[in-house]
């Protein structure tokens, strides 16, 4: 049966749930079993399953394991395969939600009357990668659609509520989650596509309402590791689709806008992994419904999105059917050894962000190793010029020399190089910076030898011991605090260094008393139990008396907090933003957060909570009036801590706010007539897209606690704040504005001289804690991680 015989209603007159686009796929796999297998690769965290459909001739399927085996034997030069490999990704953005539709329609006609193209291809179909989100929008819209539908764009079924359909459960973007793996959905769903890596993936999106059809080839700029194939091949494909297009009348465009740089997309991912990655954007979205007037006055329907879609997917198996000689030829190439620049990175680092990123290089099986006593030259990421580090067994080297050897250069280097600063995304993301790691690229190849883990934690707890002390340098370390204060252990942490039993401890480091504990009979069992949990070496002291510093008792030695948090959701703060906060209480530190909508703001009595977190946003300006603003000011004034981050700082500031400055930014008084085509140029000047810089960083202060005095900050975009009077924590210095990484326009590198990164400003009893840049971006930035952990637990 096709899906409208199936479902029971013509497909495009009705948005099909996730569970029955589930039972269609079983539906086929079970009348065709010879020709199509279904797998579930995991589930979401609302429990719906993840899945993919392997479809062919009934001959290659009998033989599939073979064929997937022979096919990976090309990543080494040893194989010699025939067939073509396709993927198929369908929704990762829930309420582009025309793909998954599309997408049961192409599996029917792949099986009937396109089935000769499986003679000699292999397609891989994953029919809804974000189903939470997927569904989230197919009910608000079946809830609030018109009866017939309404084509007018005002009515309500057009407009999506702030929870919209788009991200996940979590509110993350996973169509930027490839490389990061920060969710399950990307992690479970990369073990089954480094079992394929195939020849051609495309990823099916939505774009606005009043935008045609956009396919390959991608715009500019293109990485420098995308090969010339690479190329030509999306001028390939792109040429079949505009074929039956232009047949259709159906308009569209290409190499525009969707460039193929950021590595943690759909299209930019697999093709870096040496496929051809592609999106293909449908005018639609979460706007479209079954149907919209758009702005030229034609009627846009959920059935010509489908139709759209479905072409450019049977094209693509055409394409890829017709050329599976050629794929398995360049594929294979692809995998031979590449003349990088750099031939090994070697890093050198806390043990806890070491491990913290050999974890992720798993899940992307590249290989590593530890290194040996010695010195490497080359690029110093922390000066950003030639200099040299001496490494250790303890030191990792990760080769460009492997299979995965282009992932790794695209994930390592220290600049990818841009070919048009007009960029969808962000330009810089280098994992040394993302982990805090010290890190060397060397010219030439550096030997090592099998990775050496941290060791495990093996420990007895003196029971007669005076405190137990360990270090504070890593989320892990955040881990073990979260982990404690909710087992009702009693944690003290250390405002000045000091010295004890010969050993130096720095700012931060914890010490947990047996006194602080005395009352709790399990004191011992469960502070072991953590330790190894989180795999934490505990050093035990019979004293309390430093031989340097401040002792125990010292008004120094603070008892951290057993603090209960809030954060606000709802409009105004990004629902993305808002998602990286939630995803960091719930799934990251995992520390218990209430989460306070703004429409009810205002009802609740905020002096049970003892911390406050705004995520970034847009419009707080307006959400903050007089009065919500006063009360925002007396909750801090009588001992509230306030953690305001990126847009959520401009409804704090002005004549009524608290005392952070905006900078005011120098304009030029002089008059140039421009040309319209170079509006979008000059524009850039004034933007940052993603760069890394160099800041400095105030050690002292609690909020640095585990850092040491220059911090890589990921900037985001030009907004400017002046210096606190006091309490500026990281900041950029003068002559310190040019990105270490990434693109950052004129105009905006003037603007953020001198400016503020993270600061904290005491008001009355309490504190406002302000985060210009993300610390918590994506959830992929984790030597940022620690601000936000010390903001929660060491700043009083």
């Amino acid at each position: 049966m096709s899906p409208s015989e199936f479902l029971g209603y013509e497909l495009g007159t009705q948005f099909t749930r996730h569970h029955e686009v589930v039972d269609y796929y079983q539906y086929v796999a079970k009348t065709l079993a010879d020709q199509v297998q279904l797998h579930e690769y995991g589930k979401t965290n609302e429990r719906r399953p993840l899945m993919v459909a392997y479809l062919s001739s009934a001959g290659n399927m009998a033989d599939l394991e073979n064929i997937r085996t022979e096919h990976l034997k090309n990543t080494t030069g040893q194989g010699a395969p025939s067939k073509a490999i396709v993927w198929l990704s369908y929704n990762v953005h829930g309420n582009e939600s025309v793909s998954t539709e599309a997408s049961m329609q192409t599996l029917y006609d792949l099986l009937t009357v396109e089935k000769d193209y499986l003679d000699n291809t292999i397609v891989i179909m994953d029919p809804c990668i974000n189903p939470d989100g997927r569904d989230r929008y197919v009910n608000w819209y079946n809830q609030y659609k018109n009866s017939p539908n309404n084509v007018d764009p005002n009515s309500k079924e057009h407009h999506e509520p702030w929870q919209s359909g788009r991200a996940n459960h979590y509110m993350f973007d996973l169509n930027r989650d490839w490389a990061w793996l920060t969710q399950v959905e990307s992690q479970q769903r990369l073990k089954f596509f480094n079992k394929w890596l195939p020849h051609v993936h495309v990823d099916f999106h939505e774009q606005g309402v009043n935008n045609p059809y956009f396919f390959a080839p991608a715009a500019e700029p293109f990485h420098e590791v995308i090969t010339d194939f690479q190329r030509d091949f999306q001028v390939t494909i792109g040429k079949n689709h505009a074929k039956y297009f232009d047949a259709n009348g159906w308009f569209y465009f290409t190499k525009e806008v969707f460039d193929l740089l950021y590595p943690s997309y759909g299209d930019t991912y697999p093709t870096y992994n040496g496929g051809i990655g592609m999106t293909y954007e449908q005018g639609g979205s979460g706007r479209a419904g079954l149907g919209i007037v758009t702005r030229i006055g034609d009627t846009l329907t959920l059935k010509d999105r489908i139709a759209h879609h479905h072409t450019t997917g049977l094209s693509t198996v055409e394409v890829a059917s017709k050329n599976a000689k050629k794929l398995n030829t360049e594929f294979k190439k692809f995998y031979q050894n590449k003349d990088f620049k750099y031939k090994s990175y070697v890093l050198n680092g806390d043990a806890d962000k070491l491990g913290a990123l050999t974890e992720l290089l798993d899940q992307h099986e590249i290989k590593y190793g530890s290194g040996n006593n010695g010195t490497v030259k080359g690029y110093d990421y922390k000066t950003g010029s030639n200099g040299s580090m001496r490494t250790t067994e303890k030191s990792l080297v990760v080769s460009t020399d492997q299979p995965r050897g282009t992932l790794v250069k695209v994930l390592f280097e220290p600049k990818a190089k841009l070919s048009d600063s007009v960029t969808y995304d962000i330009t810089a993301w280098s994992l040394p910076y993302a982990y805090g790691l010290d890190a060397v690229g060397t010219t030439t190849a550096v030997n090592s030898s099998g990775f050496v883990p941290q060791s495990e934690a093996s420990m007895t707890l003196d029971k007669d011991a005076y405190a137990y002390l360990t270090d504070w340098s890593s989320m892990n370390d955040a881990r073990f605090l979260a982990d404690l204060i909710h087992r009702k252990i009693r944690v003290r942490y250390a405002m000045k260094p000091f010295v004890l039993d010969g050993q130096r401890y720095k700012r931060g480091s914890l010490i947990i008393t047996r006194g602080d504990n005395s009352a709790n009979k399990e004191f011992l069992d469960i502070l072991g139990q953590v330790a190894k949990k989180h795999n934490k070496d505990l050093t035990a002291t019979a004293t309390g008396f430093v031989d340097d510093g401040k002792d125990f008792g010292s008004t120094y030695v603070q008892m951290v907090p057993d603090i209960k948090v809030a954060v606000l959701t709802g409009e105004p703060t990004s629902t993305l933003q808002f998602g990286e906060v939630w995803h960091f209480f719930e799934q990251q530190l995992h520390y218990p957060v209430s989460i306070i909508d703004s429409e009810y703001m205002n009802n609740i009595d905020f002096t049970g909570y003892d911390v406050l977190v705004l995520p970034s946003g847009w419009g707080y300006k307006g959400f903050f009036k007089e009065s919500r603003l006063k009360d925002l000011k007396e909750w801090v004034s009588n001992g509230g801590k306030l953690i305001a981050m990126g847009g959520a700082i401009k409804g704090l500031t002005g004549e009524d706010g608290f005392g952070l400055k905006p900078k005011e930014s120098e304009k030029d008084s002089s008059v140039n007539v421009q040309a319209y085509d170079e509006t979008e140029r000059d524009r850039i000047k004034e933007a940052i897209t993603g760069a890394i810089f160099k800041t400095k960083v105030d050690t002292t202060h609690p909020l640095a606690f585990g850092y040491d005095d220059t911090y890589f900050s990921l900037k985001l975009g030009a907004d400017a704040y002046d210096y606190l009077d006091s309490g500026s924590v990281v900041y950029l210095e003068e002559g310190h504005t040019s990105p270490i990484s990434g693109f950052a326009g004129s105009e905006a590198q003037k603007k953020i001289a001198q400016t503020l990164v993270f600061g904290v400003e005491r008001h009355g009893s309490g504190s406002v804690i302000y985060m210009v840049d993300n610390p918590l971006f994506r959830g992929f930035w984790e030597n940022g991680k620690l601000f936000f952990a010390n903001a929660l637990f060491m700043v009083n």
